[in-house]
């Protein structure tokens, strides 16, 4: 056989060789994928300066946007006790980048009680800053890149109590803030309200404010934003005298509210509205203590945003009593998160968006008793985080997923193998 003929042999055994190799390796990350249920991996996250004697709470707070991880904890005492902190990580690395604190960072702001994320911004809620009133609160701006503060928020008409920053969110270039105690006028003490800002300007947009305000409302408590649509949860609004909780839709671009949601099987204290989310046309709120499964077993409910209808209830396959399922929801496309941190040492569950079922279970592989994994959820992409600020220091965990192989590398390794109609045409 001619050299060039024998090295030419060489090369196509060595890819073949390769390609096959190649081939075994998403075969078993796919068979991976279905013995886990869905994740691959599991990266816990800590504080690089946690500290022992006080606690930090790491893990209370935590938000994802690409390849950002941003968890608060909001016990940190770099700045005295309850001063707080965030600490932004590398979802692929799971390495520490960056540790975040205010520029004016005091004693029991409790900095970190709130985070979101997205793109190359961070916003950070304080709700218990004091410079315009005891606990007023405010919430900051992050450059992600850089880790510099751009711009504190504050609302316009702040007052002491207000607990402005105790929820967060931000899409594209507007932030929502809550402010949970915040009285509005009149009667309407501790009714609460949630403010819209401009991200590049840090000014206020509008005050958001729900069409039936009435007392201890808790408007406020947990915000969720997409594109032109806001979400607020009042977990405390009282429907005929009795307490059932609800969720309220806005168009941020007029300020105007488009819906007001409530379960369809709303029961006394439930406190739906205490957690919620958005992604596109679906809506997500939390009822950590709906009593179905038992007493504070909790629910979640998905809406559909453009009707206001819901669509599912959920719950988990293993609910039981004291589970406070729906303390925490997040939601990415077709992909539900639910934070259950009451059951022992706390656990998470993910839902399918189109049939309401439910995809899988999650828990720390070290978990121990009181951990409060669950406490906050998030996810984005093929990544979920769950916090668990429990214990000593607080944790975070990173979940991934290995996305199935593209028809484009299984056409280019059949290629390689000689598998193509072509190929198998000239043998001919």
């Amino acid at each position: 056989m001619p050299p060039f003929r024998k090295g030419k042999s060489l090369m196509k055994t060595t890819v073949i060789v390769t390609a096959l190799i190649l081939a075994l390796v998403i075969s078993s990350l796919s068979a991976a994928s279905t013995e886990t249920g869905f994740f691959e991996t599991e990266t816990k996250l800590t504080a690089s300066g946690a500290v022992i004697i006080t606690g930090d709470a790491f893990g209370r707070s935590v938000a994802l946007s690409g390849n950002m991880a941003l968890v608060g904890a909001d016990r940190d005492a770099h700045a005295g006790q309850i001063s707080g902190a965030a600490y932004l990580f590398d979802v692929t690395t799971g390495n520490q980048i960056a540790k975040i604190t205010a520029s004016d960072a005091m004693l029991i702001n409790r900095f970190g009680a709130s985070v979101a994320i997205n793109g190359n911004t961070a916003l950070i809620g304080a709700p218990h800053d004091f410079r315009r009133g005891s606990s007023s609160g405010s919430a900051y701006l992050f450059d992600v890149t850089t880790g510099n503060q751009i711009a504190k928020l504050t609302a316009s008409d702040a007052a002491a109590g207000d607990l402005f920053g105790v929820s967060v969110a931000i899409s594209g270039n507007t932030a929502l803030v809550g402010a949970l105690v915040g009285a509005n006028g009149g009667l309407n003490s501790d009714s609460g309200s949630a403010y819209l800002f401009d991200v590049t300007t840090g000014n206020q947009i509008a005050k958001l404010t729900a069409s039936d305000v009435t007392l201890n409302d808790r408007f406020g408590r947990s915000v969720a934003i997409s594109g032109n649509t806001a979400l607020v949860g009042a977990p405390h609004p009282f429907e005929e005298g009795i307490s059932f909780g609800s969720a309220y839709l806005f168009d941020i671009t007029t300020g105007n509210q488009i819906a007001k949601l409530t379960a369809s099987d709303a029961a006394l204290d439930d406190q739906f509205g205490w957690s919620v989310a958005i992604s596109g046309n679906m809506a997500l709120v939390g009822a950590f203590r709906n009593d179905d499964e038992g007493s504070n077993s909790g629910s979640a409910y998905l809406f559909d945003v453009t009707t206001g209808n819901q669509i599912a209830k959920l719950t988990a396959s293993d609910a039981l009593a004291g589970d406070f399922f729906g303390a925490s929801v997040a939601i990415n496309g077709n992909t539900a998160l639910v934070g259950a941190p009451g059951s022992s040492s706390g656990s998470a569950y993910l839902f399918d968006v189109a049939t309401g079922n439910q995809i899988t279970k999650i828990t720390a592989s070290d978990a121990s008793t009181s951990d409060f994994f669950g406490i906050s959820v998030a996810i984005s992409g093929n990544a979920a985080l769950v916090g668990a600020f429990g214990g000593f220091f607080g944790s975070a965990y990173l979940y991934t997923t290995i996305p199935e192989p593209s028809s484009f590398l299984l056409a280019t390794l059949a290629g390689f193998l000689g598998l193509g109609s072509t190929q198998r045409r000239r043998r001919k």
